[in-house]
């Protein structure tokens, strides 16, 4: 009996320890969410932006984590679906617990995810929407690592233009993308008129949907306006489908887009093609930051399954990258515990620290966030042709300089 009552005993100190145990190590973990399309029609960028979590997670956590707390990233799937991105942000601020999240990618996810990031009082950061305004339209919990198309294309324009004495433009774009339609249909055209340039269907763009691969037809009427230059309004793996074409009928015209284009695999679709496009980050930057960071990250690439054997990192993978390093920034310095008790105050002190981020050091140079919740940092046009980008002009997001 007295033995049968000291296993008894026993197991209760066990249990305590263990529980103890088990709320120690809770108390000792610090979650931080994210958002990625690793399905759908951006998988490449989700799961790209997946390993590119992964490794930050092992890094902080190899280096003694943070203030002593292990990293916890808990990635979800968006599918690039904007109702898809809303439940997850609901799912990660709601359920995970999470002190920040980092995505929705897409513009159109935003545009669903941020009033939800309002409403649960959660920060959120895209690592690539750029349609104009989404942020601003939804302060003060909503931030972009990203800069305005609008403002890219104040300088790539009037690159391409004399680049390639460009005196009239023709459009085609992706209809189903919201910073697609909104580069093709509404930056794009302002922008060369103000420059003097024709836009020959600026009435009346070609348009195809995301995941077509058959674009022959718009390519033939493309062909038929005789233009200077083109217009691709579409993310990357699109645009390839588009300039195959233009390859295969002898439309061999210079194409200028937004951010989107920035791959490395769009080089590889027509060679002789040159392409022009604004990028924070590209992968043969030489910076001793963006080259340590794309020999760490582009083995890791090219071991995982589903994406391309010859895959570099993105732009996209450099933001998110820095995205949540800024997390990590405002947490060990902003006096937060991590504790559920502290919660609500833990996330309102980053918040308060993003907008108020100075001297961030991105792979691009200094990094912080303007009143419409979009990041000021530095941006280059670059142009690709026969396999790689290259810089042709440097700009800053903001008004007249300060990066």
């Amino acid at each position: 009996m007295v033995q049968g009552r000291r296993l008894f005993l026993s197991g209760l100190v066990t249990a305590a320890l263990v529980s103890s145990a088990q709320f120690a190590y809770a108390q000792n973990t610090i979650t931080i969410g994210a958002i990625v399309p690793s399905s759908g029609p951006f998988a490449e960028w989700g799961r790209a932006n997946t390993v590119t979590l992964d490794m930050l997670e092992k890094q902080i956590n190899d280096g003694g984590g943070i203030n002593g707390a292990k990293l916890k990233l808990v990635i979800l799937d968006d599918a690039a679906k904007p109702a898809q991105a809303a439940n997850d942000l609901r799912k990660l601020a709601g359920d995970d617990k999470v002190l920040a999240v980092a995505g929705p990618l897409t513009s159109g996810a935003c545009e669903v995810t941020f009033p939800v990031a309002n409403q649960m009082k959660v920060v959120s950061t895209s690592q690539a929407s750029s349609k104009p305004g989404v942020a601003k339209a939804n302060r003060p919990w909503a931030f972009r690592n990203t800069v305005d198309e609008g403002i890219l294309a104040k300088t790539s324009v009037p690159y391409f233009k004399k680049a390639f004495n460009v005196k009239s433009v023709a459009i085609i774009y992706d209809a189903k993308d919201a910073v697609s339609t909104a580069i093709a249909t509404k930056i794009m055209p302002t922008i060369f008129t103000e420059n003097g340039i024709k836009v020959s269907n600026g009435d009346s763009p070609i348009s195809f949907n995301t995941g077509d691969l058959d674009v022959s037809a718009q390519v033939t009427k493309l062909k038929s306006l005789n233009p200077d230059g083109v217009v691709i309004g579409a993310d990357y793996s699109q645009a390839v489908t588009v300039l195959r074409e233009m390859k295969r009928q002898g439309l061999m015209k210079p194409v200028i887009g937004g951010t989107p284009l920035i791959s490395s695999a769009i080089l590889q679709a027509a060679p002789e093609i040159p392409v022009v496009a604004p990028a924070t980050f590209y992968a043969t930057m030489k910076t001793p930051k963006a080259e340590k960071f794309v020999s760490e990250l582009q083995p890791l690439l090219r071991k995982t399954s589903g994406l391309p054997k010859d895959i570099e990192p993105s732009m996209y993978d450099a933001n998110i990258y820095e995205i949540v390093s800024m997390y990590i920034d405002a947490i060990k310095k902003a006096d937060i515990t991590g504790k559920p008790a502290d919660l609500e105050a833990d996330r309102t002190k980053i918040r308060d620290y993003m907008a108020n981020l100075k001297g961030y050091e991105g792979f691009s140079g200094p990094v912080h966030f303007g009143a419409d919740g979009d990041a000021v940092k530095n941006f280059f046009i670059v142009q690709g042709q026969n396999g790689s980008w290259g810089t042709k002009v440097t700009g800053c997001s903001a008004s007249g300089g300060g990066c």
